[in-house]
């Protein structure tokens, strides 16, 4: 068995930030099936075959970026990259792993608005139904994971009743701080067990230089909209906040993106369905679904400057959370309220889920009977068959194109 000393000094030819990328970049072409299945793909490429750290560093790391708000398989791969290289790693991991799918989309999106009428209504409408099965997947994965017990399921309710009734962002963002309120009140969490310390060094002064960035940029983008009234600031205000209250995985990004952008009819319901199906059938991190909105908005920027500047706009506050959230692990980690929080802040996020799932993913897509059969047959082949997302989001497609020439 070789030491943590070892360990972190093999494979020295990939702390070149080049190297870096091109390792990512890999992995962002081939990582197919979602957050769980990426961070599955990181512990087989970095920690079986590379070495870069220890099998309990590895689960320490994505203990943390679990407990961070934001895409956590990114947000891993950014601490990799920032092991390996420092900052320019950390640019390096996120710009290989995330680039791919986000160029995909933002073709896709192109495709639509410029030549719409190539993909058939029909086609577009199985994208959106897919986006039922996917969501009610996710609902479901995160539910038993994250709401076990009475208490759990409660608030994951009185979330999603919450949400279904106050339908915007403001809502939901008042609906996880009281959810977070809630569990420190009424769960009393236990301490976990031995780890091995992280293999990132960052200091406690930069830790908290990013970490005011962070909530500098949070409190200050939202008065930068309304003193600065354009369609820059709106979109980087409202997808910053996006990437900085998504708790519990990528998927429930969805409602907080769909009450910024559907409403303001930047980008339209139709539209908005279309290319979250399509998100699901390519690799890489779920958030580059923002880059699709972006190259989508029907006021300038759009194309591929809105989708980079969406794009960079949800995924800065992963980098400011992870490298900000580091120096402090150690003791974040051990402070039982600070888990209990968490515990009410993720039974919500499964709440908000839920309630994305009914509006507007569910009462968007399924009018007909057949929509309703595709969405079981789409589910089932997730769950149950465990085919490939990408296969199943292609075949709810063809099955939509078929529906709508015969029908």
């Amino acid at each position: 068995m070789k030491s943590n000393e070892s360990l972190a000094d093999s494979h020295r030819g990939d702390r070149n930030p080049w190297s870096i990328f091109l390792i990512f970049l890999r992995l962002g072409l081939t990582s197919f099936g979602g957050p769980v299945a990426h961070l599955g793909y990181f512990r087989d490429e970095f920690v079986t075959r590379r070495h870069w750290l220890s099998e309990r560093s590895y689960a320490d790391l994505v203990a943390l970026c679990q407990f961070l708000p934001g895409p956590a398989s990114s947000q891993v791969g950014m601490a990799l990259g920032l092991s390996r290289s420092g900052y320019a790693g950390a640019l390096a991991a996120w710009a290989g792993f995330t680039l791919p799918s986000a160029v995909v989309l933002i073709l896709f999106a192109l495709g639509i608005s410029n030549h719409g009428d190539v993909l058939s209504p029909g086609a577009l409408h199985g994208l959106k139904v897919v986006a039922v099965a996917v969501v009610a997947q996710a609902v479901w994965g995160m539910a038993r994971n994250l709401c076990t017990g009475v208490l759990r399921v409660s608030i994951m309710a009185v979330a999603a009743c919450v949400v279904l009734l106050v339908p915007s962002a403001w809502g939901q963002v008042g609906t996880i701080v009281a959810a977070g309120i809630a569990g420190l009140l009424v769960f009393k969490p236990t301490q976990d067990g031995a780890h091995d310390p992280l293999p990132i060094t960052v200091s406690h002064r930069a830790g908290v230089i990013w970490l005011t960035l962070f909530f500098a940029l949070l409190a200050g983008l939202p008065l930068l909209a309304q003193i600065v009234p354009n369609p820059v600031t709106a979109m980087v205000d409202a997808f910053y906040r996006a990437g900085s209250l998504v708790f519990g995985g990528g998927h429930v990004v969805l409602p907080l993106l769909q009450a910024a952008v559907v409403p303001s009819g930047w980008v339209s319901n139709e539209a908005f369905l279309a290319g979250y199906g399509a998100a699901q059938a390519v690799p890489g991190p779920l958030f580059t679904f923002a880059a699709f909105l972006g190259a989508s908005m029907a006021t300038a920027p759009s194309g591929w400057i809105g989708g980079m500047i969406c794009l960079l706009a949800i995924f800065v506050p992963s980098f400011l959370l992870v490298v900000g959230a580091l120096p402090f692990w150690e003791r974040l980690r051990h402070s039982l309220r600070t888990q209990a929080a968490l515990a009410g802040v993720n039974a919500a996020m499964v709440g908000i889920l839920l309630a994305a799932l009914y509006q507007p993913v569910w009462i968007s897509a399924i009018h007909q009977p057949q929509d309703f059969g595709l969405a079981v047959v789409a589910f089932v082949a997730l769950m149950f068959w465990k085919l490939p997302p990408w296969l199943v989001v292609v075949g709810s497609g063809a099955v939509g194109w078929l529906l709508g020439a015969v029908l």
